[in-house]
């Protein structure tokens, strides 16, 4: 069902009942959702996060599933992997970010960027930028974690950069094994190798994965690639 404006001006029109009304924002939210024929925000909400990209990824997304984001830099893995995060917190789960990539102040930038305020999920979001980020870190820092919880890993390929950390597939299979086991959804973001040529494809595939030390990729068995604003979303398995 097509909405009669666009979300932004649908919230104000809320605020604007809310003031007006003096009632509670919620309840001029749903006011505003009857409008436009729903049963209450949230409905209006959940179906308009099912018609985005991230949304609908999220949707084939299962307790166990390791998942590939992967895109050349600057076409939107990082973003899709937050979007991800936060399509999970808007379901009540739990949601994680280990980066050796990125500051926590990058990170919120980010989050802002995609019209998401963190303080809304404050106790359900957590980020971690520690130096000693790998599988083992990452499987004792979520030891108690929810089924459910998903986490994101940013990025594949910095997981085994230090010689004191076991091996990049040795890493995987670990953490594969342990999504299984405790019923999580682990997204790891990956680069694309230079040879790419988005002349001969419009979006790269597992074959484009850089693999700077062997990897059976069959450990993923959901994959998302991006390039240009074009998605593509697939099973391995």
């Amino acid at each position: 069902m097509k909405l009669s404006a666009p979300i932004y001006h649908l919230k104000r029109k809320a605020r604007l009942l809310s003031r007006e009304g003096n009632i509670p924002l919620h309840e001029a939210l749903d006011r505003i959702a009857l409008q436009e024929g729903y049963g209450s925000w949230s409905l209006l909400a959940a179906r308009l996060s099912a018609s985005k990209p991230a949304g609908r990824l999220f949707a084939r997304l299962a307790p166990g599933d390791l998942v590939l984001v992967g895109a050349r830099p600057g076409h939107g893995k990082t973003l899709m992997s937050l979007e991800l995060a936060v399509e999970a917190m808007k379901s009540g789960n739990r949601a994680v970010f280990f980066t050796l990539e990125y500051t926590e102040r990058e990170v919120l930038d980010r989050l802002r960027s995609i019209g998401t305020d963190h303080a809304r999920y404050d106790g359900i979001f957590e980020f971690d930028c520690s130096d000693a980020i790998s599988a083992d870190y990452i499987i004792e820092k979520l030891a108690s974690a929810p089924r459910g919880t998903l986490v994101v890993i940013d990025y594949l390929q910095l997981l085994d950069q230090k010689r004191e950390n076991p091996e990049l597939a040795v890493q995987v299979r670990a953490l594969n094994s342990f999504a299984r086991d405790q019923g999580l959804i682990i997204v790891f973001i990956s680069q694309i190798d230079r040879s790419y040529d988005p002349s001969e494809k419009p979006c790269p595939d597992v074959q484009d994965i850089r693999l700077p030390n062997p990897l059976d990729l069959h450990l993923f068995n959901k994959t998302c690639f991006l390039n240009r604003g074009e998605i593509r979303f697939q099973a391995v398995r």
